[in-house]
Order: structure tokens, then sequence, then C-alpha cells
């Protein structure tokens, strides 16, 4: 940024003893641009020839130092009064060697889970002085473009990853950065995280279908993660720990993937109800990809949940006006939790290097019944 002192102000700058005392900080904040101002707004140095003082002396009125004698103050806060002053917010986060941003890196922004959990964040950060910028990442490319801007320090002073994992190199420069970073949905042992135990996910939504007397089950799961998360894997595993601890002999011909597009889960399921032994139940690795599998059971003709029973992942809003069951996670309070654990470091206090996990909970609506005679 461009600065401008004016030199009748450094003429008329009060000759208090303090004034020798001004930091390089405190001289920003008496620079301003000379672009981009409105025409006729007032100026630092407008006050400070107003207030018959220098331009150092009006910034510590405006950073509330109390080196300023009391009789001065006044006469400060008066021109500023009566020039309806606005200090420069830019000038002032250069001066702090800040953005007051955080960034949030996540991919499918579009997606409804991820959506919920931005919500969360903007709510974390909504009694806080700081700004959120998104950065939806759709590639790894372009995943790794967006850290490599974020960990210049420029763009942001702290940054949520969501539903997605930095390389280590990422993570190594972000730490070398001084940027304070926490992990939703994803974790690695080098920064704090907030994650649900999907394994645990896989299997409680298994053994509710187990439960109500269904041995043939199947699962969609999503294809190899493009970005390095491993939730969808780990929903497998709870639901091969699932069926094993039931005695249930795991089908290879049950277990599908395919991305969280609805028209693809919509191939998916009916790949899977077009076989000569249909599942009598399928649980759906996310809501989006059991809303397919209502609708290829629709229009196949299969009854839920007479013939078919349904379950999801994620409880997203739409949830349940559809009645779907589900494994609810806390998308909202994920995005909440991981804005709060942000301004605390950015605070300056200590934020354990640790994965914290939130509680999941099954969601019991009508598109589950006890399996078919």
């Amino acid at each position: 940024m461009v600065g401008e002192i004016t030199p009748s102000c450094l003429e008329k700058q009060e000759t208090h003893p303090l004034d020798s005392q001004t930091t390089t900080g405190e001289a920003w904040l008496g620079m301003e641009p000379v672009s981009g101002a409105p025409a006729g707004q007032a100026r630092i140095a407008d006050v400070a020839a107003r207030a018959g003082v220098g331009v150092a002396t009006v910034s510590r009125v405006l950073n509330g130092h109390a080196s300023v004698r009391p009789a001065t103050r006044d006469r400060v806060l008066e021109a500023i009064r009566a020039l309806n002053y606005r200090p420069s917010s830019v000038a002032r986060n250069l001066s702090l060697q800040r953005t007051m941003v955080v960034g949030a890196v996540l991919p499918w922004f579009t997606n409804p889970s991820a959506v919920q959990r931005v919500r969360g964040i903007v709510e974390g950060l909504s009694g806080s002085p700081y700004d959120l910028m998104v950065f939806d990442v759709e590639s790894e490319d372009r995943q790794r473009r967006a850290f490599e801007l974020f960990d210049r320090g420029d763009r942001a002073d702290g940054l949520l990853v969501v539903s997605t994992l930095p390389p280590e190199q990422e993570v190594e420069r972000i730490r070398n950065a001084g940027m304070p970073c926490i992990l939703v949905d994803g974790v690695r042992p080098s920064l704090p995280s907030i994650a649900v135990d999907d394994v645990g996910g896989g299997e409680m939504a298994t053994r509710h279908l187990v439960e109500l007397g269904h041995r043939r089950i199947a699962h969609i799961g999503d294809t190899p993660p493009e970005f390095r998360f491993d939730w969808s894997r780990d929903r497998t595993r709870g639901y091969e720990r699932a069926l094993e601890r039931a005695g249930i002999e795991p089908r290879p011909e049950y277990v599908r993937e395919g991305t969280r597009l609805l028209h693809v889960a919509r191939g998916v399921a009916a790949e899977l109800l077009s076989l000569p032994e249909r599942p009598t139940a399928i649980f759906a690795a996310s809501d989006t990809q059991a809303f397919g599998t209502l609708e290829a059971a629709r229009a196949l003709g299969i009854r839920v949940p007479e013939e078919l029973s349904v379950i999801g992942f994620d409880d997203i809003d739409v949830a349940s006006y559809v009645g779907l069951t589900t494994v609810r996670q806390p998308l909202f309070e994920s995005g909440r939790r991981g804005a709060e654990l942000l301004l605390r470091a950015l605070s300056g206090r200590e934020v354990p290097v640790r994965t914290e996990l939130l509680p999941l909970e099954l969601i019991v609506r009508g598109t589950t019944g006890p399996a078919p005679a």
C-alpha cells in the first residue's frame, strides 16, 4: 500500500516527549491510501491538523494508548467527531501484520453437508472481528494451489481445512509459516482436528439393519478419494465389522462404489437391485447416495421399507422431509467447534494437538423396517 504523510502534519506535530517513542506500527496507522478514499473524506492528517498535534499522537489515541495527555486526547477526539473521521481498517491491519481473515478450504462447497459445516463456521466466527474466505477445491490441483496461497500468510491469519487432508509437505509449510490450522472432518497427527468415528458410524448403521432381521445387506460407498480423506473407507470398514459380528458372510457383489452425485448413486443402486438375489437392505455412505437409492427403488417398483430398507449417513436438512433413516453427525457443530478452536489459537491461547470426536446418533425414520419374509 502506498501511503502519504503530508509536510504540514510534520510541521505541526506536537513536541511531546512521547512522540519520539512512536513505533513502526503506529507510524503505519498514520498512513492512508493516496487513492481509493472517497472525495472529501477526512484523513488522519486532517484530524492531526485540526487538533494541532502530530499524526503519531492521533494514532496513539485511536489505539487507546494511555500515554497521551487528557487535554490532548480530548482535542483529538473532538477533531475526529467534527470531521466524521473513519480510521482505515486496511492500514490498521497492515500495522498489526494481520489480515483479519480466516480461510476455509473444502471440496464440493455446494454439497449439502459442506453447506451445513460452513454455516457452523460462520456462526463460530460471528462474535469475532474476522471475516471468512472460502476456497472451494474441485481437484487435487486446486487444493494444492489453495494451500500455496494460504501458507504465504498474506491471505489469511488462520486456516480451517474441511473434509480434505492437506499433504504432509503442506502441513509442514503451514506450521513453518506460523499459521494456526484446524482440521474439520479429517485427522492428521500433527494438527488439532474435529472428527467423528466413521468406523463406529458404519457399524451403527449396519447393526440397525441386522437387528431388523436383514441378512442380505448391501453397501454403497465412495470411489477412492481424490482428496485423501478416509471417511467413506472407514464407514465401509464399519459395515464389514457389523456383518462379521453378526455372523453374516460378506458378499463382494453387494459392495459398490460411486461418487456422491445423485444420478451416480441412482445408477449404482439400480445395479444392486437388479441382481438375481437382490439385497433387502442398503446402507449408503451419505444421505445423497441414499436419496439416489430411493429413486432407483421407486423406478423399479420396489416398495420402501416393505421390500427394501435404506439408511444413509449425515442427516442433512432434507433427510427429515424425505423421512430417511440415517446416522446423524453434527455437521453444523463441527464447523462451529472448528472455528472456536481456531479463534482460540489466533488469540494466542494453547490448542492441544489432538482429535476431538463428536457424537453420532442413529435417527430412525420411515425408510427402514423388518426384513421381508
